[in-house]
């Protein structure tokens, strides 16, 4: 799936003339950057296991892919995580500059919602897949969460403050994922219900995954900075839990997240398979 991921992403960004060449170099510079493509593959997962071609889904699987560059490509700014260094590259307001960086993102968040539209279903389903992402992006998940995030915790603060940041920082866009996929299947509530469970405990478990790579992993390797987070003296789910207790969560959400698709049988493999991924990051 991933190729057809690629080669949708790269067609999906050769605006017309009248975008400017600059800006369109700085989105595809963003966007076709080497990277996991973990969101688009869950759209599209989901979807296969709930009876959905796949292909079909991929504008909804492109839409979700430049909603997450775009909050990259802000992220990364000076005014917030100041990163120079994103998917082994430097960042896009390095390369391009802080202005046209922020209108990178700007065009990426507009671009995902045109593409969505894109969807060749009933107008019902492309509404309903509108109103998952457009929530997912919005002020009480993704942006919410980056603000508190960027506030900061205290240093004696409880394991249920530091995940409630992250189940919208990180984890919204990894659950609107599968529910969008679910949709795009027609899945019935039961089988919704499992593919938010298990997108729930695997968007957890993939950002302590990240906590720990930024303390033992290489910036070379991960393409982007690592030890940023303790140099800020930011809370973590290592500096909270410690680094073994971390790695034990990380276990347990991720085979919480296995055991709910059990309802979905042999129809889940590739989610299975992803959930096992996510485990073996910090390995």
């Amino acid at each position: 799936m991933r190729p057809e991921i690629e080669r949708a992403l790269d067609r999906l960004t050769h605006s017309g003339e009248d975008c400017p060449t600059r800006l369109r170099e700085a989105i595809r510079y963003s966007l076709l950057a080497p990277g996991k493509r973990l969101r688009p593959l869950l759209v599209l997962m989901a979807a296969d296991a709930c009876g959905f071609n796949p292909m079909e889904g991929l504008p909804a699987a492109c839409a979700v892919e430049m909603v997450h560059c775009y909050s990259l490509v802000h992220d990364d700014l000076p005014a917030m995580d100041d990163d120079r260094l994103r998917r082994g590259r430097p960042t896009c307001h390095v390369k391009f500059g802080e202005t046209l960086a922020i209108l990178v993102g700007d065009a990426l968040l507009a671009q995902a919602f045109h593409v969505l539209c894109q969807l060749e279903m009933p107008a019902e389903y492309v509404v309903r897949c509108c109103r998952e992402l457009a929530a997912a992006a919005g002020p009480e998940s993704l942006v919410g969460g980056q603000v508190d995030d960027l506030a900061g915790l205290p240093a004696d603060c409880e394991l249920a403050d530091l995940e409630r940041i992250h189940r919208r920082k990180t984890g919204a866009l990894i659950t609107v994922s599968t529910r969008i996929g679910a949709i795009l299947g027609d899945a019935d509530a039961p089988t919704l219900a499992a593919l938010d469970l298990y997108s729930q405990n695997l968007g957890l478990a993939f950002q302590i995954t990240d906590d720990l790579l930024d303390i033992g992993g290489s910036s070379i390797v991960l393409g982007k900075t690592t030890g940023k987070d303790a140099a800020q003296g930011k809370v973590t789910y290592p500096t909270l839990l410690g680094e073994a207790a971390s790695r034990q969560r990380t276990a347990d959400l991720i085979a919480e997240a296995r055991d709910a698709l059990r309802p979905l049988g042999y129809r889940a493999t590739h989610l299975d398979a992803l959930a096992q991924f996510v485990l073996q990051r910090d390995r």
